[in-house]
């Protein structure tokens, strides 16, 4: 009988991260071509994909400077902790930067991969159990730009996260969105 209910419980948190990851990669698609995903992250063959956005009142410009302050994230995303950039220029990121960081209570090392000022930057992670390709663009607009965050994953972590807490990286990366938009529209 437990066994039972256990299945049921599992199988529809199952179906809603299939559901989930199935919405965001619609989403996502009319940007996805601006990324150079490497292969292992491409959407055919990645196990978790999130895709968020945002429209910000401020340049390109404002915009990138505040990304790549990358010891700066903590200023104003909770999400983020002990960000340390190893091979960048007073904290911040630039072409092939390495950085350390803390998220979701995990420690992470990333590198660098696209780096085109103020339209372009992502970075891989590799870590035991998950392994990560975070992609940024910005996109100018009438008013400002948009900022678009896609995120491509695989390892047991991913595969656990679209089970069990689907909508938690959406919500983070919201919250991420959310605070460089307050930053840059100071």
């Amino acid at each position: 009988m437990v066994r039972s209910i256990l299945f049921s419980v599992v199988m529809s948190v199952s179906l809603c991260g299939c559901y989930s990851l199935k919405k965001s990669v619609d989403n996502g698609k009319p940007y996805n071509d601006q990324i150079d995903w490497p292969p292992a992250y491409e959407l055919d063959k990645t196990v978790f994909y999130i895709h968020n956005r945002i429209d910000i009142n401020a340049s390109p410009q404002t915009v990138w400077n505040i990304l790549i302050q990358a010891e700066a994230w903590p200023d104003w995303y909770q999400g983020m902790h002990e960000v340390k950039v190893l091979n960048g220029f007073e904290g911040a990121i630039k072409s092939n930067s390495k950085l350390t960081f803390n998220t979701m209570n995990r420690d992470f090392n990333g590198i660098i991969r696209e780096f085109k000022p103020y339209e372009r930057l992502a970075w891989e992670t590799i870590h035991e159990e998950l392994n990560a390709y975070h992609a940024w663009l910005i996109i100018p607009t009438e008013n400002g730009c948009s900022v678009i965050t896609d995120e491509s994953q695989y390892g047991k972590l991913a595969k656990l996260q679209t089970i069990f807490v689907p909508n938690k990286l959406r919500r983070l990366h919201d919250e991420w969105l959310e605070g460089l938009k307050k930053k840059a529209e100071l």
